[in-house]
């Protein structure tokens, strides 16, 4: 078919009806399809589907083709929509079934370190990156055309199996469209098809807080200098050299180490000192009755008796004091 032969119109409920029919005979022949249509008027609802959609928008080059692949996507002509890494298939069902393959080129080593390394630390967990739960700033350096994650037109290849001249036709617009209703439902396709590592993001993460943690701490040292200043003291040197030892006598200087080696094992020898003697427990049976006086302690002394006088021995007058 000549470039400016045109295919007859075909319906929206005649497309349906033949796409439904491709993709009964597809299943036959043991070939899942894995179809693409919006939920609602919005072709996407969540960031990562929404900002892929918008980056599209903001190029001219896309600007006329993409309103005919809205109205596409929309009555569920994208039959079937694969991605993967650096690659997107797809069929759609116009006046015939259309092939579509896309390319879309790796992100870049160097673009890639320098956007996780802004991240650093600000980027904590998965499941906020994959939801779009970030802070303004990161949602921005993730979308913003050219310098952003999203692919420029340089980066994008377009093809079709259809007769339109241009590379942007509505079936390749339209499965560019599905592939932002792909990402509301599984943003981590997004990585997958530009090449890198969604793990570098928390990994950088981690590396930042582990280097705040066990870093060098900082320098809050005060000078010798501060603390003389704080305290009214002088502080000496802690290169002095100290003062010499006194000096020791001949006996003194004699081994010293092994008088005191002897000494200790003298020491060591001695046998442990006995544990002090338990005051003694006085006996309850010698204890008084109650009500009855203590006795005396003491018996009182008994007065001396004079020697008897022996027999034929003179008495002797007492004499007067």
């Amino acid at each position: 078919m000549s470039w400016y032969s045109f295919r007859p119109y075909v319906s929206v409920a005649e497309r349906r009806r033949q796409a439904a029919k491709a993709a009964q005979k597809m299943a036959k022949g043991g070939r899942s399809l894995a179809p693409v249509q919006p939920a609602g008027r919005a072709i996407a609802t969540t960031f990562w589907g929404k900002s892929w959609c918008d980056n599209l928008e903001s190029y001219s080059d896309y600007a006329n083709r993409l309103p005919r692949g809205r109205s596409y996507i929309r009555n569920g002509s994208v039959i079937d929509l694969q991605i993967a890494a650096g690659k997107i298939t797809a069929l759609v069902q116009g006046s015939s079934l259309y092939k579509i393959g896309i390319e879309i080129s790796a992100l870049p080593k160097q673009p890639w370190t320098e956007f996780t390394s802004r991240c650093a630390g600000k980027v904590t967990n998965l499941l906020d990156l994959l939801q779009g739960r970030l802070s303004q700033e990161i949602l921005q350096e993730i979308s913003t055309p050219g310098r952003g994650l999203f692919p420029a037109p340089k980066e994008i290849k377009l093809s079709c199996s259809c007769p339109d001249w241009a590379d942007m036709c509505k079936h390749v617009a339209a499965v560019l469209y599905g592939v932002g209703v792909r990402l509301d439902e599984k943003p981590e396709l997004f990585f997958t098809l530009r090449g890198v590592d969604v793990q570098d993001l928390i990994t950088s993460a981690s590396v930042t807080a582990t280097t705040s943690l066990t870093g060098a701490p900082a320098d809050t040292a005060i000078a010798d200098a501060d603390l003389s200043a704080l305290f009214g003291v002088e502080l000496e040197a802690a290169s002095a050299a100290p003062a010499p030892p006194p000096p020791t006598t001949k006996a003194a200087a004699k081994s010293p180490v092994k008088r005191t080696a002897k000494s200790s094992a003298k020491s060591s020898a001695k046998p442990a000192a006995k544990p002090a003697a338990k005051p003694p427990v006085k006996s309850p049976a010698t204890a008084p009755a109650p009500g009855k006086p203590k006795p005396s302690a003491k018996p009182k002394a008994m007065a001396k008796k004079q020697p008897a006088p022996k027999a034929g021995a003179k008495k002797t007058k007492p004499t007067a004091p």
